[in-house]
């Protein structure tokens, strides 16, 4: 009798530490592949597994349902997981949804459909998302112009904005690379597709583009830019109708007092900013901070703000990371001037040092937007032509991952922005 009831105590305890959930941690210290962390919890999503982003619980960690298919593929992909039963999953619940406690659990319900904006052609540059997706093994689908001035950008939940010039200037290569080949055979491809697509110019081909792209976001899209797409495109939108291009680029002069014209009502982050008129000057505008920083690469990072879990999962889902101070890296556009950002728009990554903005999020319409300074979070200061970072050697990157959680909330289950 008593090994009876010495087996029955053995089997309900066993039952009741039965496992049910797996929680993928996103510390420092436990988890060995950050980044492909977010492509497991794409990869359940798409599986129709439910899964929940907890927000500041341990670096943003994720709690998914325990089947095997999902430990066997944590296990191939290199991610680390925890086995936890009922009630230590009951535990984590009442931590986080205790009102002392700045977490949040957000379910996430459908993984978004993706689009990557970049040209057909090799370049002679890559991109850092296009680089991340692939690494975490998330699926998108590449599209340009003909596709998106065809209305299929509507195919899509979450765009992004490669390194790209939407102001018809060729990126502002003309100084450098004017005679470099590739600079010359990209400048007769954009000037054939324009042709074909029945626009006189680039300039307009790519404001036509810039304005579909817009429709998107207001209709209730998700863009992401970085780099060089950030303020060439809000330039593109202020300056709709008015030339400002010089001759190099579109074959006749500018237009006449054009900074006057410019229309900051129509741009989604940026105001009052003066535009570079020199042609081979590498600069847009003065919303860029490259050429006015003056931060050693050894004291460049970037501080992460705090906000609500409980009050504005948004922001907080994009700031979701192991640490609050992030390496900062250079691009065409590294940083933005924080007094040419609009009051509407919320600062998400800070140097203080310089008064700059690195990270930052709006809202346009029903849709939202995030623009990402920089060109590579691993590369302090890419070059055109240098190799592409191999992921596998900064798989716990800091400024990765905030890319893949841009990447990933548009999956969240809505709740209002309160900020």
């Amino acid at each position: 009798m008593f090994k009876k009831i010495i087996c029955l105590l053995v089997f309900l305890s066993v039952i009741a530490a039965k496992a049910s959930f797996l929680l993928v941690p996103m510390d420092e210290s436990t988890q060995q592949n950050h980044l492909k962390a977010y492509g497991i919890t794409f990869w359940c999503l798409e599986k129709n597994y439910k899964a929940s982003w907890l927000l500041n619980y341990r670096g943003g960690s994720f709690l998914l349902p325990d089947a095997m298919e999902i430990r066997k593929e944590c296990q191939i992909r290199g991610v680390s997981f925890e086995i936890i039963s009922d009630a230590e999953q009951v535990l984590i619940s009442n931590e986080i949804a205790s009102p002392s406690q700045n977490m949040e659990s957000v379910v996430l319900e459908k993984a978004p459909k993706i689009a990557v904006y970049t040209p057909k052609g090799k370049q002679p540059w890559d991109d850092a998302v296009t680089l991340v997706l692939t690494y975490a093994e998330i699926p998108f689908t590449p599209i340009y112009d003909e596709e998106v001035l065809s209305e299929q950008l509507l195919l899509y939940d979450w765009l992004h904005l490669h390194h790209e010039d939407f102001t018809g200037q060729y990126g502002k290569f003309y100084g450098a690379y004017k005679n470099v080949p590739w600079y010359i055979e990209q400048k007769k491809e954009s000037e054939s597709l324009a042709t074909k697509l029945g626009y006189s110019k680039v300039s307009h081909e790519k404001g036509a583009v810039a304005k579909k792209i817009r429709d998107f976001v207001i209709g209730g899209g998700f863009m992401f830019a970085m780099c060089s797409a950030t303020d060439s495109f809000d330039i593109s939108l202020a300056a709709d109708g008015v030339d400002i291009c010089e001759a190099m680029f579109d074959g006749d002069p500018s237009e006449g007092n054009y900074q006057a014209k410019m229309n900051y009502g129509s741009s989604f982050a940026f105001k009052d900013f003066t535009l570079e008129r020199r042609p081979e000057q590498y600069e847009f505008s003065d919303i860029d901070m490259t050429s006015k920083r003056r931060v050693p690469m050894e004291k460049d990072y970037f501080t992460l703000m705090e906000f609500s879990a409980k009050w504005d999962p948004i922001p907080s889902m994009l700031c979701q990371n192991h640490t609050q101070l992030v390496k900062g890296f250079m691009g065409q556009t590294t940083a933005f001037d924080a007094s040419l950002i609009k009051s509407n728009v919320l600062l998400m990554g800070t140097c203080e040092l310089n008064g700059e903005a690195r990270y930052i999020h709006g809202q346009k319409g029903k849709g939202m937007f995030t623009f990402y300074g920089g060109h590579d979070p691993e590369d302090f200061q890419h070059q055109v032509g240098d190799a592409p970072t191999v992921l596998d050697l900064h798989a716990n990157s800091p400024g990765y991952r905030l890319i893949l959680n841009n990447v990933l909330f548009p999956a969240a289950r809505k709740k209002k922005l309160k900020t």
